[in-house]
């Protein structure tokens, strides 16, 4: 009888890809290409990431500002990681999440700390991003399958919204989500590379770009009436404060903390985590350069292309606006290409938004003691039912304002906002739950410093103009 009463509990606990058990230890690899083999989260993060702020954001931002904010773009992209590496750390050395390790910043509201209340205000501004993903979904929908009306059309735009969320909400709850995050990122690396290539063979078009153009991208300043879209770019591209976050999940259900095992106080437990944390850092370096790459060719194209045409994209336009970049290099028929290529980036970057944000918020749950997030039956019931009803709200958004640009940059400046916090958090948790041992690298905190100075003066110069305190 005493078996068959255990048996379920020691099955759930082997299935909890959150909790630390000694038999599950294991040595990092050491190679370079055994390390690759350990790759994922990275990649996963950069399949979400690849979406609204590359392709509408800052495609968008290089249509109003031509190249004047080519340096915020490399800026927004490349300083991130440092900060995301830093909140990884902690995660695989306590083998916690990032909204755990909030709540320990102080001071606290209630039983959360002001970071998890902020983190909560921010995701209602990114439901406004989320329901842009959709809008920008349903429109290269609507475009190629006009069911309804004329494409653009509400009642067609409506029609396509409902059928992507409840597609996107089918794939995660038929338990084949490794199957989709593969296929999310095959999409995003083709359309990327296609971007790439297109970028790199502008100058051979009437739409070329030279040295000067690309040089006067430095001049580290904010062009008048670009302000709201430069913080929107800051921050929504590259890795985010939400992906940040969703970053130490995906390293926990990866293995990462579960390999290291739990802190025994031990030198093999602590070789293990060094060894683990390189694999993190390796996986965040290669997420980084997809992002970077995949970013920098958005902006050009917008830059040289929509620019110089006067062509912003704006409302439920957007799709068709940004579909000129391809008809205006490649001919007529490239209309298409991009519109596929489109469906595909968006939908992944929902895909992976109707992934995480369930489980953050089943955390969040659990955390004011709604929920026993340690329950794996009440953990994973929850997030069931959040990934239903939270991609239909994302829905109800976009059909309530129907403007995919700003909605995904409402989504931004409030991601923006909570970076902020982030770095503050990412100090405070080095200082009280990351070891001597594993901060001792000059090099890297130099990184992190550096980071989170340019994190800070972007954001807060950023915040000042908006409200008219610094000068045009």
């Amino acid at each position: 009888m005493s078996t068959t009463a255990t048996a379920p509990a020691a099955e759930h606990a082997q299935a909890d890809p959150y909790a630390l058990r000694p038999e599950d230890a294991r040595p990092a690899p050491t190679a370079f290409r055994d390390r690759i083999r350990h790759l994922g989260p990275g990649f996963v993060l950069s399949a979400a990431v690849v979406g609204s702020g590359e392709l509408i954001t800052t495609t968008a931002l290089g249509a109003q500002a031509g190249f004047a904010l080519l340096w915020l773009v490399i800026v927004s992209t490349a300083v991130k990681v440092w900060v995301q590496m830093e909140l990884a750390q902690w995660t695989i050395l306590n083998g916690r999440t990032a909204l755990e390790g909030y709540r320990e910043v102080g001071p606290r509201i209630g039983r959360l700390s002001w970071i998890n209340w902020l983190w909560i205000g921010m995701d209602f501004a990114k439901m406004f991003q989320r329901g842009g993903i959709i809008g920008g979904t349903a429109a290269a929908c609507s475009v190629l399958w006009p069911v309804i009306g004329e494409p653009l059309g509400w009642g067609s735009l409506a029609l396509w919204a409902v059928v992507v969320t409840v597609a996107a909400i089918l794939l995660l709850q038929s338990g084949k989500y490794s199957l989709v995050e593969r296929a999310c990122l095959v999409s995003v690396v083709v359309f990327t590379l296609v971007t790439v290539s297109l970028a790199v063979g502008l100058p051979g078009t009437g739409f070329g770009y030279g040295g000067s153009e690309l040089g006067s991208g430095f001049g580290f300043g904010i062009p008048a009436g670009t302000v709201g879209i430069a913080l929107a770019v800051f921050g929504i591209t590259g890795v985010g404060a939400d992906e940040m976050t969703t970053y130490t999940y995906w390293c926990l259900e990866k293995g990462y903390a579960r390999w290291t095992g739990p802190d025994d106080g031990s030198e093999e437990r602590a070789r293990r985590a060094e060894g683990w944390i390189k694999v993190m850092r390796l996986d965040a370096l290669t997420g980084l350069a997809v992002c970077v790459l995949c970013t920098l060719s958005f902006y050009v194209i917008g830059a040289a292309v929509l620019h110089p045409q006067g062509l912003v994209p704006e409302g439920n336009e957007m799709i068709t606006t940004l579909s000129r970049i391809y008809t205006d290099t490649m001919g007529p028929w490239a209309e298409y290409l991009f519109l596929v290529g489109a469906f595909a980036v968006l939908f992944s970057t929902l895909i992976g938004s109707t992934a995480s944000v369930p489980r953050l918020w089943t955390n969040t749950l659990g955390l004011l003691g709604v929920v026993d997030w340690a329950d794996v039956r009440a953990r994973t019931r929850t997030i069931r039912v959040l990934t239903w009803c939270l991609p239909l709200l994302w829905t109800c958004f976009f059909l309530w304002m129907q403007s995919p640009v700003l909605m995904v940059q409402i989504g931004g400046i409030g991601g923006g906002i909570f970076l902020l916090a982030v770095v503050v958090a990412v100090w405070r948790l080095r200082h009280t739950g990351v070891p001597k041992r594993f901060r001792a690298n000059p090099w890297l905190t130099a990184a992190l410093v550096l980071s989170s100075v340019a994190i800070l003066c972007v954001g807060v110069y950023g915040v000042l103009k908006t409200l008219g305190a610094v000068p045009e």
